[in-house]
C-alpha cells in the first residue's frame, strides 16, 4: 500500500471512529431518556434525575473515548507534524479533563479513590 492510500485509509478510518463516537453519545442520550421516562413514575424524582444524569454521563464518556481514538489515528497516521501533535495534546488534555469531571459527577469520588475503596485491587488486580 502506497503512502497516499494509507493516509486516505487512516483519514477515512478516523472519520468513521469520530462518527461512531458521536453516534454513541446520541444513542446514550436516547437510552438515558427512555430509561428516565420508563422509570420516572416508579422512583422518587431525585433518584430518577440522578440516574438520568449518570446514564447521560456514561454515554458522553464512551463517545469521548471513541473521539480521542479518532483524533489519535488522524494525528499519528495522517498528519504527524509538530502543530498537529500539539493540537492533539491539547484535545486529549481537554477531553481527559472532561472525562475525569464526568466520572467524578457519576461516582462522587476521584477515579484513583476507587482502588483504595476496593481494598487496593486496581485494574491490574494488584494490591
Amino acid at each position: 500500500m502506497d503512502p497516499v492510500q494509507f493516509k486516505q485509509l487512516a483519514e477515512s478510518l478516523s472519520l468513521v471512529i469520530d462518527a461512531g463516537g458521536a453516534l454513541v453519545i446520541v444513542i446514550g442520550l436516547a437510552w438515558a431518556l427512555l430509561r428516565w421516562v420508563a422509570g420516572s413514575g416508579r422512583a422518587p424524582a431525585a433518584d430518577a434525575y440522578r440516574r438520568l444524569r449518570q446514564d447521560v454521563g456514561r454515554g458522553i464518556l464512551l463517545g469521548l473515548e471513541f473521539m480521542v481514538a479518532g483524533d489519535i489515528i488522524r494525528t499519528v497516521a495522517v498528519e504527524p507534524t509538530l502543530d498537529s501533535v500539539t493540537v492533539l495534546g491539547a484535545i486529549v488534555l481537554i477531553r481527559t479533563f472532561l472525562s475525569i469531571s464526568l466520572e467524578v459527577e457519576l461516582d462522587g469520588r476521584w477515579p484513583w479513590q476507587r482502588a483504595r475503596d476496593d481494598g487496593g485491587a486496581g485494574p491490574a488486580g494488584g494490591g
